[in-house]
């Protein structure tokens, strides 16, 4: 959404992430805010920018929370420490103690990343197969500029990006669990010391920006006739690599996430479009299904409905 008037912003931040006060430090018409956001289970992930510089206060967050700078910065406080947040160094907030949001520049875009406390307590649990009675403790930031901290960032840029496709992996129950587990694993491993060994095996091998770029191309072309040969040339890595980067962050083969988004984009059409205007065997077609039998037993098992009757629907 966007917006330029200061209380439904206030009111979209409140809904998806905390109760806050908003106060707009620069001119209240440059406000330009845009949120491209998605809530999937524990894990909530914010693509924010506001055009002018804004302060927030939450009080007591009650859930882990990242920001990630994408541009410009942001001078924060939980506590007494004042920190700045770049983009180079995300900033991390726990569950408890005042928050302050000091100032958001104008200039600033970023990754907002909440998570569920008790769910990332349970995760642990599940690492260390022991159950963790006392708080979880996180590092106030961390490097994002190289490494395994660049790494995880990628990873949540990948999942704002698929946030603004309306059939996105996160509404798929499988991978967006796996990806979820991949987020709060990623943040126990770079920001909890005491926890970093046993957290550190879930992040170990990942490569973002491969299935990224993959991902992308399958979007920009969704009917192109791709092979695994093709896609792991444009992943720049070999085929079992790709499949293993694939089945780590997404939780599905390559070809099994093109046959998904071909079959969301001939759902789509066949519920725009009716029968006087085109037929089933056209839509799967112009989806990229070569064999219209497969298309139809996939699309049932799917939609639970034969293509036809979504059509006349």
């Amino acid at each position: 959404m966007t917006t330029a008037d200061v209380d439904e912003a206030r009111v979209t931040i409140s809904t998806y992430f905390y109760p806050t006060f908003l106060d707009v430090l620069g001119p209240a018409t440059d406000l330009s805010a845009r949120f491209d956001l998605v809530a999937s289970g524990p894990v909530t992930i914010g693509d924010m920018h506001f055009g002018v510089d804004v302060g927030m206060r939450f009080g007591e967050l009650g859930a882990y929370h990242v920001d990630l700078p994408l541009t410009g910065e942001l001078w924060w406080r939980q506590g007494r420490r004042p920190a700045v947040a770049t983009p180079s160094t995300a900033a991390v907030f726990q569950p408890v103690g005042d928050t302050i949001l000091e100032r958001w520049h104008a200039d600033c875009r970023l990754l907002a990343v909440k998570i569920d406390r008790w769910v990332l307590q349970t995760q642990l649990a599940s690492l260390l197969d022991a159950p963790v009675r006392t708080p979880v403790a996180l590092d106030t930031e961390f490097d994002v500029s190289s490494g395994p901290g660049r790494t995880w960032a990628g990873l949540v840029r990948v999942l704002a990006t698929e946030s603004r496709s309306s059939d996105n992996l996160l509404g798929h129950a499988g991978p967006a669990e796996h990806l979820q587990q991949s987020v709060i694993a990623g943040l126990l491993a770079l920001a909890s010391p005491q926890y970093r060994e046993a957290a550190g095996p879930a992040i170990r091998g990942w490569a973002p920006r491969t299935v990224k770029r993959v991902i992308e191309a399958m979007h920009a072309r969704p009917a192109y006739p791709f092979t695994m040969a093709a896609l792991a040339e444009i992943a720049g890595v070999g085929a079992r690599a790709l499949q293993d980067a694939f089945h780590r962050h997404v939780g599905a083969p390559p070809m099994t996430y093109l046959r998904e988004l071909r079959l969301a984009n001939a759902h789509r059409e066949l519920h725009r479009a009716g029968p006087e205007e085109t037929t089933v065997a056209q839509v799967a077609y112009a989806a990229g299904f070569a064999h219209l039998g497969r298309f139809a037993a996939a699309y049932r098992a799917r939609y639970g409905v034969p293509p036809s009757q979504t059509l006349r629907g």
